[in-house]
């Protein structure tokens, strides 16, 4: 019988960090230079992060990491773990709007839309991208690759409802170039783009005189074109609430009365979807709330909003757990702040103070940032 002792050191070292929750991994490489390099062009942590979700998240303007156990969650009666949700210290000097992700690269959009920052988490690469001439406030964002995976950055601009065009950000070639269209859609400021196997989706809306309904748009990195608008499961208007993604395979969307689909078949030009779960509460997921992701497994939705005013103006981030045969349990996830401005329905301050963002579940990656490019960069371990 073969042990571990009689394995080759490498085999065993490998082991070993493959057990290592990757939000350790700072720990570990500061122990020994050699896990510091295996760690560096291998992905470890696997096995790890396969009882539990992991990843990413926006609240109160800093950028978080949020692990959650949902193993035999429906089997626990009334008990629920709290999600560990930690400050993500490498990025404590900036405030954050957005948090978008595509092949273990975060694009981090800071607050007020002042600046864009991608991240790889697993690698510790940050770089600032500067702007081709300056962002705006209504400014859409998403990241993504070409069929060459060559990673790019899409900002759309415009008004609140409308599109007037969209900039690509080539990291290849540290440089923009711009597009003018007049779409028949429109994306509202709102809504953000999840990428799935390197292009971005969105819910947009039709633009005519007779009706407006939600659809699903489609932006393709490699053509760096949207293509022609898909169904959503079905048509509606302001419903759809918003996307996510299902381990880079399937696509997911939440409505507002509380129902999740998810895709059967999703590429740029076809679609298909089979409805997840349904729940009948006695209160909507609001328009500007509600990131979520699924576990297939467990065959739950966790849904993030921001729960009711409870007498005060002391509002928490809420994690809403929502399972077949009518499972629900809220969980709290910390007091939101800056709720001492006023609320008004619309406006990207309501938008930014009000919404708990959660990423889909990160999947750590190799991908470098072209440290010696001209943008402002920096490498660090520290998450």
């Amino acid at each position: 019988m073969t042990t571990k002792s009689d394995l080759p050191g490498d085999l065993v070292e490998e082991e070993i960090l493959s057990r290592v929750p990757f939000t350790s991994l700072r720990s570990v490489r500061s122990t020994c230079r050699k896990w510091n390099a295996l760690s560096k062009n291998r992905i470890f942590g696997k096995a790890a992060a396969r009882n539990q979700f992991l990843g990413f998240m926006m609240m109160n303007y800093k950028v978080c990491s949020i692990q959650f156990d949902l193993q035999g969650i429906r089997n626990r009666g009334d008990f629920v773990n709290n999600p560990s949700v930690k400050q993500v210290s490498i990025l404590d000097h900036i405030e954050v709007s957005q948090v978008l992700q595509c092949d273990g690269l975060l694009l981090c959009v800071i607050k007020n839309n002042t600046g864009l920052l991608v991240w790889n988490p697993y690698l510790g690469q940050t770089r600032w991208i500067q702007p081709r001439q300056s962002f705006d406030m209504f400014d859409r964002y998403a990241i993504g690759y070409d069929n060459n995976r060559n990673h790019k950055i899409l900002r759309i601009f415009g008004e609140q409802q409308t599109v007037l065009g969209y900039e690509i950000y080539d990291f290849s070639s540290s440089s923009w170039k711009v597009s003018y269209v007049t779409p028949d859609w429109s994306i509202r400021f709102y809504q953000r783009g999840v990428s799935l196997k390197g292009n971005t989706y969105f819910v947009g809306q039709t633009v005519n005189e007779n009706m407006e309904a939600d659809i699903l748009l489609c932006f393709d990195f490699t053509t760096e074109m949207f293509v022609p608008p898909l169904p959503l499961p079905y048509p509606c208007d302001d419903e759809t609430v918003s996307l996510s993604c299902v381990r880079d395979e399937q696509l997911a969307v939440l409505y507002l009365r509380w129902e999740v689909w998810v895709t059967n078949k999703i590429d740029p030009y076809a679609v298909s979807w089979t409805k997840f779960l349904r729940h009948h509460l006695g209160f909507s997921v609001h328009i500007y709330d509600g990131s979520f992701f699924i576990d297939e497994e467990e065959n739950v939705a966790v849904v993030f909003d921001l729960d009711d005013f409870k007498g005060d103006r002391r509002r928490y981030q809420t994690a809403h757990i929502l399972g077949q045969d009518r499972y629900f349990k809220s969980v709290n996830i910390g007091e939101a702040q800056d709720l001492d401005k006023p609320y008004e329905p619309g406006s990207p301050t309501a938008r930014r103070l009000f919404r708990p963002l959660v990423s889909s579940s990160y999947v750590p990656s190799l991908v470098q940032l072209q440290i010696n490019q001209p943008d402002k960069e920096k490498e660090s371990d520290h998450y």
